[in-house]
């Protein structure tokens, strides 16, 4: 099921950012590369992967209101009410309107003008790039084949690339694309790494 996102369009609720302080080593016209690396970007429902937890669904709540600190607590808890049902394509799990409203208590008691703790990116895609998906696979395997080792990260964003691209994710694909041994691919794939391949995939063959 796509998404629904007008509902946040219409509300002007910011859920992309582009690092503030970090500077890229790299910039061109379509992409920004960081060679060690920043988390300072959020980009949120940028892949197919849809929110299958309810930490991960915390964590979303966390960065839309640091993204948009001008939220007061009913704000906050229409957009979790929106995003929470199922139908609109955001989560794969319904939640009650009691537990919608104790994770938005939980939330508002944060410091949410701290950063929320965020996934490492070392290539950043303009929107306004205008490269399909295999134009950045493709760059991706370039510049991290500059740099000593696949970390991570790297595995994680060119996982993301494939599944847009609507291709499964194999180990053997993400070796060929990073320039890598499939050994190598193996001894990076980290319990977390394995369960985001698995959803990806899954999401694929819906």
């Amino acid at each position: 099921m796509d998404r629904r996102f007008k509902y946040l369009w219409d509300r002007q609720v910011v859920y992309r950012r582009d690092p503030i302080t970090d500077k890229p080593d790299e910039e061109t016209d379509v992409y920004m590369f960081y060679k060690e690396g920043t988390h300072q970007c959020y980009d949120l429902f940028r892949s197919k992967a849809k929110i299958t937890t309810w930490k991960s669904f915390y964590w979303h709540m966390m960065v839309l209101w640091h993204l948009n600190p001008e939220w007061k607590d009913e704000d906050a808890l229409t957009v979790a009410t929106y995003l929470a049902y199922k139908p609109n394509g955001f989560t794969t799990f319904n939640m009650n309107k009691w537990n919608i409203a104790r994770l938005v208590r939980d939330v508002s008691a944060l410091d949410l003008e701290m950063p929320p703790q965020n996934k490492l990116r070392k290539i950043i895609f303009k929107p306004s790039c205008g490269l399909d998906k295999i134009e950045k696979l493709k760059i991706v395997g370039k510049l991290i084949g500059r740099l000593r080792g696949v970390q991570k990260e790297d595995i994680y964003e060119t996982m993301l690339l494939f599944s847009d691209s609507d291709q499964k994710i194999t180990i053997a694909k993400l070796a060929d694309n990073l320039s890598v041994t499939p050994r190598t691919i193996h001894r990076h794939m980290c319990d977390e790494l394995k369960q985001v391949k698995e959803e990806l995939n899954e999401e694929i063959n819906i």
